[in-house]
């Protein structure tokens, strides 16, 4: 932050963008017309007026090189169009994001991620050279090939994946939008996707760097089979690995690291889960909500903008009918079901596993108790007695 040095025109000269060098001189204004005595020596009141943000001069960005990520945040936030040549000067100087604190760097990336239109925000930061020098692993994304059934290359498919978030995860817009008016929604998801989970920022915003994240792994897994098929094998669980690394460098909280490499290590299994059946079983779904625990919802949810993000314009109505009724069945079966994980009572612990059984303690007794709670999820067992008959069954 710049400190005040001589006189306001010289202070404000230090300044970032002209929107911001602006000051009211309290000795001169008339105090009915305050606006009269506005400071504005480098045109920011015009810059405001036509929706600019531009820098103050040539050298902004080599004083603090975090108003390269700032540029684009304001952006954001503000609805404002980046000038021309102030985005020259952010290409110019990109290379000095090296140099800022990752703590500052996450800042500015999450800010900008939690307003609307993230994908597009995204783009700029890329055109702008930022993007990949934020984030490098992104790179060898760019030009990545997929599947026919994919609109874009990894690179941009990511982009768009963090955008789909958001459209997925608001009530507002749903109106009138058949793409949308298929998606699971509740009232009460809006309060849950705009809880606070992690430096400072809602679980939406987390769940779009989970989609600009999840498919980091695709180039270093892409393989061509003798029958042309393309596969991506094992980018779930690497991905998950790579985006620890990323985030851990941009000093994310532990918290927010566990969300976002977990929702990226299960993101292709709600799709995996009604393979061979209409739609997955009670044991799958118990699994599945006992696995990804606390983003459970959000990986949900990160599915459908995978989804949305992997066929674009392109995208076929009824197959996508077929793929929201998958993700509302998850959901009731695994929040609204009797059996839901959260809501289930131990039938029997692990004292009285033990003594009916002879046990001694031990990963035995931990692995019956588990087996009892899936059948229990699932239905099969309802009383301590028969969850005692399943153990003995099982031993």
């Amino acid at each position: 932050m710049a400190s005040f040095a001589g006189d306001i025109t010289q202070d404000m000269a230090r300044r970032d963008f002209t929107v911001d060098a602006l000051a009211l001189s309290l000795d001169d204004a008339p105090k009915e017309l305050p606006g009269d005595g506005l400071i504005d020596p480098f045109g920011g009141r015009s810059d405001v007026a036509t929706a600019t943000v531009r820098a103050v001069s040539g050298r902004a960005f080599r004083d603090d090189p975090a108003r390269l990520m700032r540029a684009v945040r304001l952006v954001a936030q503000l609805g404002f169009s980046l000038d021309g040549d102030t985005q020259q000067l952010i290409k110019r100087d990109a290379h000095l994001l090296s140099t800022v604190a990752p703590e500052r760097l996450r800042d500015e990336l999450l800010k900008t991620l939690a307003e609307p239109g993230a994908s597009h925000h995204l783009r700029l930061m890329d055109d702008l050279g930022l993007l990949c020098r934020l984030i490098p692993e992104l790179e060898a994304a760019r030009g990545v090939a997929q599947p026919k059934e994919h609109h874009w290359d990894v690179f941009y498919h990511s982009l768009e994946a963090a955008g789909q978030v958001e459209r997925v995860t608001w009530e507002k817009g749903r109106a009138g939008d058949e793409v949308l008016s298929h998606v699971p929604w509740h009232p009460s998801l809006e309060a849950y996707f705009e809880e606070e989970v992690s430096d400072g920022h809602a679980r939406r915003t987390i769940i779009k760097l989970a989609g600009l994240l999840h498919d980091i792994a695709k180039p270093a897994t892409r393989t061509i089979e003798p029958n042309g098929r393309m596969r991506f094998l094992g980018h779930d669980t690497q991905g998950a690995r790579v985006s620890e690394g990323v985030l851990r460098r941009l000093r994310l909280s532990s918290r927010g690291i566990h969300q976002v490499s977990t929702m990226i290590e299960h993101h292709l299994r709600p799709t995996q889960m009604n393979q061979a059946v209409e739609l997955p079983t009670r044991h799958a779904i118990y699994r599945y909500f006992r696995d990804v625990g606390e983003v459970a919802i959000d990986t949900l949810y990160l599915n459908l903008a995978d989804y949305l993000a992997a066929k674009g314009p392109d995208i076929e109505l009824e197959d996508w009918r077929g793929h929201c009724r998958l993700i509302v069945h998850i959901l009731q079966q695994g929040l609204e079901g009797e059996a839901a994980p959260q809501r289930m009572p131990r039938l029997v612990d692990g004292h009285a596993l033990m003594e009916a059984l002879g046990l001694s303690p031990g990963p035995l007794v931990g692995r019956l108790l588990e087996a009892i709670q899936e059948a229990q999820g699932a239905g099969e067992v309802k009383t301590g007695q028969e969850a005692l008959e399943l153990a003995r069954r099982l031993m």
